[in-house]
């Protein structure tokens, strides 16, 4: 019965996905042709050519943390895309967009390759707002010589795609499919039958339900990986607390508890005098902004 009522649930979430559901828009443009129709029109480029397309592709950065991107594309001029929708503005901020850039070059590069074999790469987010306020459809961020005025020329293209404008160019018509839930109302046909695959086509329905379960069993496994690393995270805090009474420096501390990381002792020392003499543990957890 549990399982029925799961599987209900699913179709019933599957008829309002939309293009700007990053769930459902990973699966839609995993598809080269699909992939392809998306960049051209964006970057209004007709003669792009994608040669591979990842979605869901996790990237580490040196320090091993790792980042899952939308969308990962390869060109036949080995340029590199980077599709990401964001319904909420604060995942679309200048910091990520310049995170994602970064890691793209740090993991397209080989040990020993020169700087100047670095590929073009852009990184792009289709956001359901207009983030950037001025009522445009289309933003391109490019590195500017404040002196002189002149590009930088990095090969390094941010931009943000702005879904609310939905006229009659190619850009408006195809944010107007993004906005769709049935296929028979979209204006691009390769799009559309690709999300007929997915809504009405029985191996697309079942392909869909199967990653819906997946994406609920990462989410469950992450919730328990995250309530663990919280959980260890305000024990240190109460025994730093505790410490503090004793040992002035985070060194000391450090030692005493036979913990490494002396900056994060630093942090939570420098934070929990706002929460004392009580320091209430989980206030200070909340003011560290781990």
């Amino acid at each position: 019965m549990d399982f029925e009522k799961k599987h209900q649930e699913d179709l019933q979430r599957l008829r309002g996905f939309r293009l700007l559901d990053d769930d459902f828009m990973t699966k839609v443009f995993e598809d080269i042709q699909c992939a392809e129709l998306l960049l051209r029109i964006i970057l209004n480029d007709e003669s792009i050519n994608v040669l591979e397309v990842h979605s869901q592709r996790g990237i580490k950065n040196l320090q091993g943390r790792s980042v899952r991107l939308d969308i990962l594309a390869i060109d036949s001029h080995g340029r590199v895309f980077n599709v990401e929708v964001q319904r909420s503005d604060k995942g679309a901020g200048a910091k990520r967009a310049r995170y994602n850039s970064a890691l793209i070059d740090a993991n397209v590069t080989e040990p020993g390759d020169l700087y100047e074999a670095l590929n073009e790469t852009f990184v792009i987010f289709i956001t359901e707002n207009d983030v950037m306020k001025a009522d445009l459809p289309i933003y391109h961020i490019d590195r500017v010589v404040k002196e002189t005025g002149k590009l930088f020329k990095d090969e390094a293209y941010i931009i943000y795609v702005n879904s609310q404008i939905k006229d009659e160019t190619k850009l408006g018509r195809l944010m107007h499919d993004f906005s769709c839930t049935n296929a028979k109302d979209m204006h691009n046909k390769v799009l559309a039958d690709r999300v007929r695959y997915f809504k009405e086509d029985e191996r697309g329905v079942a392909i869909m339900c199967r990653e819906m379960e997946i994406m609920r069993n990462q989410a469950h496994e992450e919730g328990v990986e995250i309530g663990i690393k919280k959980g260890r995270m305000l024990q240190l805090i109460k025994q730093v607390c505790a410490k503090m009474q004793k040992f002035s420096s985070a060194e000391e501390i450090a030692n005493d508890l036979v913990e490494q990381d002396v900056p994060l002792i630093q942090k939570i020392m420098d934070v929990a005098p706002n929460f004392g003499p009580d320091y209430n543990v989980d206030a200070i957890y909340k003011a560290l902004n781990l």
